[in-house]
């Protein structure tokens, strides 16, 4: 999957936006947080997402995608992974996390921050 296809396709989850809170890093963000990080498109295309909530959940990808998945720095005992765009995961499958990721970070915002769609 190209970056440009995962920025598209974040975006198109209802109520998100795009943010640039670290010199050139893009997120994309649902109400104030932050649901998928995509990078600024210098290095390997990744995306990083919520994979589950605690680490013990979110190394299940870690299992399946040894190539291909990685804690993120500071947040991955959260339950964040950083997966690449380009490797063996598949499209499906990376649209899946981002799914996953959003939905998660949705539940918890204060429901005046929700979408509504």
């Amino acid at each position: 999957m190209e970056r440009s296809e995962m920025l598209s396709y974040c975006l198109g989850k209802p109520g998100a936006w795009l943010d640039r809170p670290w010199e050139d890093d893009e997120v994309v963000k649902v109400g104030s947080r932050i649901f998928a990080f995509l990078g600024n498109g210098d290095r390997e295309p990744t995306v990083g997402v919520k994979c589950g909530a605690n680490r013990e959940i979110a190394d299940e990808w870690l299992h399946r995608h040894p190539d291909d998945a990685r804690p993120m720095p500071y947040i991955g005992r959260s339950g964040w992974n950083t997966l690449r765009l380009d490797g063996g995961i598949d499209s499906d499958e990376l649209t899946e996390a981002v799914d996953s990721s959003y939905d998660m970070v949705v539940a918890k915002l204060p429901k005046r921050e929700r979408p509504t769609a």
